[in-house]
């Protein structure tokens, strides 16, 4: 017979394993020793070793589901319970109670999280679902359109609630979805509208700048075209194609005029700057008049300067200031000698011009003998006085004098 801590051999064969609650018979051995025996069953032990020691790995270490884990335990504890191996085995069985802890630890740590993770879930798709009913009323429509796309694949990768909250849920998100959907379609239903309105109008406008085109009628249908781009302006947009083609229509009918007044206007502008350089030699020949020496002869040549002047038609509207400026500059200097000699030989004029200077020297005469009356009485308060009144009547006597000189003197 042989043993070993955990187990024997009896004189028949028998293999006997030692347990907390006695010897349990292996199995039984009759093709070689005692030894070879213990060691083959001493093998099946380890084998249930390993075994153990991999599910406990498997079980800390991977998600390796409680149901399977269990089912594993359970085959192991039976290979353990039909004793058919030597070694310590109540140590194995210690070993697969604290198994089933752990795998009922890691149960109960799994339904926790699975229930942190439903209410995140429906925390986070109840966000959603605000999010979509708060879209549903934005007229934003690309963008709000693009985020309740994005808010979709977002919700696709949330995990399922309970069939009545998912389905609450849902019904309320779709919906949020559809009334968003059905605004934009009404809205850019209207929109076409508009724009099919504002082709109509275009489309008018357009036709009757096509015929203003050939216009020579430059100010009138100048001032046509600006009212034309104002109505374009505002009958809106109409759709892209029919827009592109009608404003190219419109401006290029505005072109042809244009164009055309541009080419009459380029000539008349070349006309007329020569007319300038005629205007200003007439305008030195003019100003050569002034000072006026000979009044006769400065008017008759300033009357056959204005009348080639007159003859010769327009100028640049920015030069007529100036050039006219300067003509019109002699002909006051004429009209200021007329009126110069007019005074001078005016018999009532310089009638009443001597009369009165007569009356001021009179007047200065009196007023001088007073002054020397009172200063010789002492009152010298009363001259100083007079003196005052003095300055006055000189000051008018000596701008009369200088009149009365303008008609040959007195």
């Amino acid at each position: 017979m042989s043993s070993d801590p955990w187990g024997r051999v009896d004189e028949t064969g028998t293999v006997y394993v030692r347990t907390a609650e006695g010897e349990q018979v292996v199995g039984s051995w009759q093709a070689g020793s005692p030894e070879e025996a213990l060691a083959y069953f001493e093998r099946k032990y380890d084998g249930i070793v390993v075994e153990i020691g991999l599910l406990e790995r498997r079980v800390k270490t991977t998600d390796l589901s409680a149901k399977d884990a269990t089912a594993a335990i359970d085959h192991l504890r039976q290979q353990v319970d039909e004793h058919h191996a030597v070694g310590d085995l109540d140590a194995l069985r210690k070993r697969l109670d604290a198994l089933v802890a752990t795998v009922e630890a890691r149960r109960e740590e799994r339904k926790v999280l699975k229930a942190r993770q439903t209410d995140e879930a429906k925390q986070a798709k109840e966000a959603l679902v605000a999010e979509a009913e708060e879209l549903a009323k934005s007229e934003q429509w690309r963008s709000a359109g693009e985020r309740l796309r994005a808010l979709v694949d977002t919700w696709k990768g949330l995990p399922r609630l309970d069939r009545k909250s998912d389905d609450e849920l849902w019904h309320r998100f779709s919906h949020a979805r559809s009334a968003f959907s059905k605004r934009r379609k009404a809205h850019f239903a209207a929109l076409d509208a508009q724009r099919e309105e504002a082709r109509k109008a275009k489309e008018k406008l357009v036709v009757e700048a096509e015929s203003l085109s050939g216009s020579t009628d430059w100010a009138g249908t100048a001032a046509r075209y600006r009212d034309l781009m104002t109505a374009w302006k505002a009958a809106g947009r109409a759709q892209r194609e029919a827009e592109d083609d009608l404003w190219n229509r419109f401006r290029g009918a505005q072109d042809v005029f244009f164009a055309a007044r541009g080419e009459v206007f380029a000539e008349r502008d070349a006309e007329q700057g020569e007319n300038l350089k005629l205007k200003e030699e007439l305008a030195d020949e003019a100003e050569k008049l002034v000072p006026v020496k000979d009044l006769k002869a400065a008017r008759a040549a300033f009357r056959s300067i204005n009348e080639r002047w007159e003859a010769i038609g327009h100028v640049p509207r920015d030069a007529r200031p100036k050039v006219e400026g300067r003509m019109q500059a002699v002909e006051r200097a004429l009209l200021e000698s007329e009126e110069s000699e007019w005074r001078r030989t005016n018999p009532e004029a310089r009638a009443r011009a001597a009369g009165l200077t007569g009356q001021l020297q009179a007047a200065v005469d009196k007023l001088r003998g007073q002054i020397d009356t009172a200063r010789a009485q002492g009152n010298n308060a009363r001259a100083d006085k007079l003196a005052k009144e003095l300055e006055g009547r000189q000051a008018l006597l000596d701008q009369a004098l200088k009149g009365l000189e303008e008609f040959g003197g007195r």
